[in-house]
């Protein structure tokens, strides 16, 4: 996938780059000032004024050097490397045009007392030879500017394409989020509408209206919230409980009911209608396929650090080959799981000895931002 930056977005910003000339500059004029206290020069303070001027117009040449290259921050790497080392070699020229006008050329007899400006003038290519000498180190300096330029671009070119694949990876997440959400309601819009079929069929107006008044409430309740956002431990158990009472009225004598969990685990947050197909498969698989009573327990604990949280049903045993359906509960919570934990978030189901099954959900504690 190929990115396009905006013209904001080129290479590095002006105050980066500018920060980085004066460094550079800076830097140099502080070590051949060094150079010419270590050596002994006479006159250190016309020097040093001079050197000063040449490092501005360094400055000033080296910021149009950033103009040019600016305009290369498009192109591939390979362009913008030959564009850079190019527009040095004038830019190197100018400035060494500059040091010698300033050193050799202006006043030369204020630093250089033995070297008058009538040799300077008269002697053939001496300026040029200078210049030249001048020019060959300052492209030197220039092209590692430049260098270092490139290096921060491509490095904020990196980061920029990161921050995007990264915003990309978590639009995905939250679309694949949303389907595995959203994969809950229907499913069980459909469970719950052939119910009240059933009831209507056999002419139990009365539990059909409960159902319906029950089902209301269950979405009133489950679509408020943002299906990529964390719901407490309590909010999800109270959707639970609103669905066993819709299941209540097609099992009035069999439906059994219990929730086990310690008020400090309440404010724990899960995924929105995690325990949904689970508490649905328990109806489907223990309730509905067994004539005596179930009961259907909802345990919540903290584990090391983890979130413990199981549906349980003490239905009779299910042969190996059962139907086990669509397939769309497990395989839904586990990937969602895995779409909000990672490796963080596992689902363990077992049968129990004696009849019924057990599902195990275990993920990280988090009692914020739900």
């Amino acid at each position: 996938m190929t990115f396009q930056l905006d013209e904001e977005e080129r290479g590095i910003p002006p105050i980066v780059a500018l920060y980085s000339i004066l460094g550079f500059w800076l830097f140099y004029m502080a070590l051949v000032t060094l150079r010419s206290f270590v050596m002994g020069f006479d006159a250190q303070a016309p020097m040093a004024i001079r050197r000063s001027i040449v490092t501005v117009i360094g400055i000033v040449v080296t910021w149009g050097l950033y103009l040019i290259i600016r305009r290369f921050d498009q192109a591939s790497l390979h362009r913008r490397t030959l564009a850079a080392f190019t527009a040095a070699i004038p830019c190197a020229v100018l400035i060494a045009v500059a040091n010698y006008y300033v050193f050799y050329f202006y006043d030369p007899a204020g630093i250089f007392p033995d070297l008058p400006k009538e040799k300077l003038v008269a002697e053939q290519g001496y300026a040029l030879k200078e210049i030249a000498e001048f020019a060959i180190g300052r492209y030197f300096f220039l092209s590692a500017w430049a260098a270092l330029y490139l290096a921060f671009s491509y490095a904020a070119e990196v980061r920029r394409v990161e921050r995007r694949a990264a915003q990309l990876e978590k639009a995905a997440q939250q679309a694949e989020l949303r389907s595995l959400r959203y994969q809950v309601n229907p499913h069980f819009l459909f469970n719950t509408l052939n119910s009240l079929s059933s009831l209507v069929m056999v002419d139990r107006r009365d539990e059909a209206e409960q159902m319906i008044m029950s089902l209301s409430n269950f979405y009133r309740a489950s679509l408020t919230g943002d299906p990529l956002e964390d719901v407490p431990l309590s909010e999800e158990v109270h959707l639970q409980k609103l669905y066993l009472d819709i299941e209540a009225v097609r099992f009035p004598e069999r439906l059994r009911t219990l929730i086990d969990i310690p008020s400090h685990v309440m404010n724990c947050c899960v995924p929105g209608l995690i325990l949904q197909p689970l508490v649905e498969n328990a109806i489907k698989y223990g309730v509905a396929r067994t004539p005596r009573p179930v009961t259907i327990a909802i345990f919540a604990r903290e584990e090391d650090d983890m979130l413990m949280v199981s549906v349980r049903n003490d239905g009779d045993v299910l042969p190996e080959d059962h139907d086990r359906g669509s397939g769309i509960g497990l395989a839904n919570v586990r990937d969602r799981l895995a779409a909000r934990f990672g490796a963080s978030g596992k689902i363990h189901a077992r049968s129990l000895d004696g009849g019924g099954y057990l599902v195990e959900l275990t993920l990280p504690i988090v009692r914020r931002g739900c």
